[in-house]
C-alpha cells in the first residue's frame, strides 16, 4: 500500500510537469521564454483559515509549494496570509494581496467565498479561486474560480478500511450488544465540523465503504460547528464511543477525535479511527487505521502551469483518483490482514470508474432508492442522478450531495 501510495504521487508530480509545460503552437524557445518572463514577475497570494499546524492547510502549504517548485515560481513571489478568519479580516487580507500586486489570490476555506467573490468583482484584473467555494458558475464573473478535489472517494476508500477491520472484529467475536442498536446494527460513529454538503458527502461516502464490507451498519453524526477545535473534537468522540460507537471518523482538522480514541483504546475501550488530511499515526499509534487525503499539488500545478503559460484556470476544477489527487495514508498496524489488496482493488475501480461512490442500489431514503434528485442546494433544480448513481462533483467542483440517506443520523441539527 504505502508503495502504490508512492507511486500515485510520482505519477501526479510527472502530471504536474507536464502541467507546467510549454504551448506547443509556438517554438521551444519562445514558449520557454514566455514562460520563463511570466513566472518570473507574478505575485501570488495565498489565504489560509490555518496554518502550518492544522492538518487541512499543512496539505494545502505542501501541495502549494510543490507546485511553485515544478512551474519555476520562487518563494519570494508568493504572499502569504495565515490564520484568516471567515469574517471581515478575509476582506482586509484579500485587499492587502491586490494592494501589494498579487495578479492571483487563492483562499483555501468555504467560508472565504464570499469575500473572495466581493474583490472579483471589484478588480476584474485579478483572478481569485476561493478552493472549495460552490458560486463562481453562478457569479457572472470570468475572474473569479472554484476548484475542490473528489475527496469524497478517498473517504469511501478509507471507509472500505474501516469496514475491513470492523469485519475483523465481528469475526472475532469483539463487538458487543453495547455496540449495536435496538435492531441489532453495529454502530459508528463521526466527527463533523458543519453540517454543509461537504461534510455530508464525506460522511456519506465513509460510511457507504464501511456499507460494502459489513453492511449491517448505522453511523451517528454529531458537529462541533468548528473546522479546527480539538478540544471539542475529542469530547465529541469521546460522546460518541461512550454511546457504543466503535470506529470513528471525522471531518475535522486536528488530532483531538484520534487522541481521544487512542486513549480510550489503551484503556480497554474496542475503538478504532480513521482521521483527515494528515496521518494520524503519530498520536494515535494503535488506535488509527488511515487517514483520507488530498493531494493538492495537483490542482496548485494545474493551475500555476496556466499562470505561467497565460491561460486561463478553469471556472470550475475538480479531480479525484484519475489523477492521482486524492488517496488515503499509510495503513496502520492496527489493520485486518488483506486490507491493502483490499484497497488496491476499490482504487483501481475508482480509478477506471466502474465503481461509484454513490450508486443509488446502495442506499435508501425513506426505505427506498432514489431515481432522481434536483432538490441539491445550489444546483438550480439540475439532474443530479445520472446512470442509477449520483453524480458527485461533475455539474460542478464542490460536493453537493446533501441527501440525508438511510442508517445515518445527525445528533446535533440538519439545516
Amino acid at each position: 500500500m504505502k508503495k502504490f501510495t508512492a507511486l500515485l504521487l510520482a505519477l501526479a508530480m510527472v502530471f504536474a510537469l507536464a502541467a507546467c509545460g510549454s504551448k506547443t503552437e509556438t517554438s521551444p524557445a519562445a514558449s520557454a521564454d514566455a514562460s520563463a518572463s511570466a513566472a518570473s514577475n507574478v505575485k501570488i497570494g495565498i489565504v489560509l483559515v490555518g496554518d502550518e499546524n492544522v492538518g487541512y492547510d499543512t496539505a494545502h502549504i505542501e501541495g502549494i509549494k510543490a507546485a511553485a517548485k515544478a512551474c519555476g515560481i520562487a518563494d519570494a513571489q508568493i504572499i502569504w496570509k495565515y490564520n484568516i478568519e471567515e469574517n471581515e479580516k478575509c476582506a482586509d487580507a484579500i485587499d492587502d494581496l491586490v494592494s501589494q500586486g498579487c495578479k492571483y489570490v487563492f483562499s483555501d476555506s468555504y467560508g472565504h467565498q464570499s469575500y473572495m467573490q466581493d474583490a472579483a468583482g471589484k478588480n476584474p484584473d485579478v483572478t481569485f479561486v476561493s478552493m472549495t467555494g460552490d458560486t463562481a458558475a453562478t457569479s457572472g464573473l470570468k475572474n473569479f474560480k472554484n476548484a475542490f478535489n473528489d475527496t469524497y472517494q478517498s473517504r469511501y476508500v478509507s471507509g472500505v478500511v474501516a469496514g475491513m477491520k470492523l469485519k475483523e472484529l465481528v469475526d472475532a467475536g469483539k463487538i458487543t450488544d453495547t455496540n449495536k442498536d435496538a435492531k441489532g446494527n453495529i454502530k459508528l460513529g463521526y466527527v463533523g465540523a458543519f453540517n454543509y454538503a461537504e461534510v455530508v458527502s464525506g460522511y456519506t461516502a465513509f460510511y457507504l465503504g464501511v456499507k460494502s464490507i459489513v453492511d449491517n451498519v448505522v453511523m451517528d453524526v454529531q458537529y462541533t460547528n468548528s473546522w479546527y477545535d480539538p478540544t471539542a473534537e475529542g469530547e465529541v468522540a469521546k460522546k460518541l464511543v461512550a454511546s457504543g460507537d466503535v470506529i470513528i471518523s471525522q471531518h475535522a482538522d486536528s488530532t483531538g477525535a484520534p487522541s481521544a480514541c487512542e486513549e480510550l483504546l489503551k484503556s480497554g475501550t474496542t475503538v478504532y479511527c480513521v482521521g483527515y488530511n494528515v496521518d494520524m499515526l503519530s498520536v494515535a499509534p494503535t488506535a488509527a487505521l488511515t487517514s483520507a487525503q488530498n493531494n493538492w499539488s495537483v490542482f496548485y500545478t494545474y493551475a500555476f502551469g496556466c499562470i505561467t503559460k497565460g491561460e486561463d484556470i478553469k471556472t470550475d476544477w475538480s479531480a479525484g483518483y484519475d489523477q492521482g489527487a486524492v488517496m488515503i495514508s499509510k495503513l496502520g498496524a492496527s489493520c485486518a490482514q488483506g486490507t491493502d489488496a483490499k484497497v488496491a482493488e476499490v482504487e483501481a475501480a475508482l480509478k477506471d470508474g466502474s465503481l461509484k461512490v454513490f450508486d443509488c442500489s446502495k442506499f435508501t431514503v425513506g426505505g427506498k432508492n432514489l431515481t432522481t434528485y434536483t432538490t441539491a442546494y445550489g444546483m438550480n433544480g439540475q439532474e443530479c442522478i445520472k446512470d442509477g448513481a449520483f453524480e458527485e462533483s461533475t455539474l460542478r467542483s464542490a460536493p453537493y450531495f446533501d441527501i440525508r440517506i438511510d442508517g445515518i443520523t445527525e445528533l446535533n441539527g440538519k439545516s
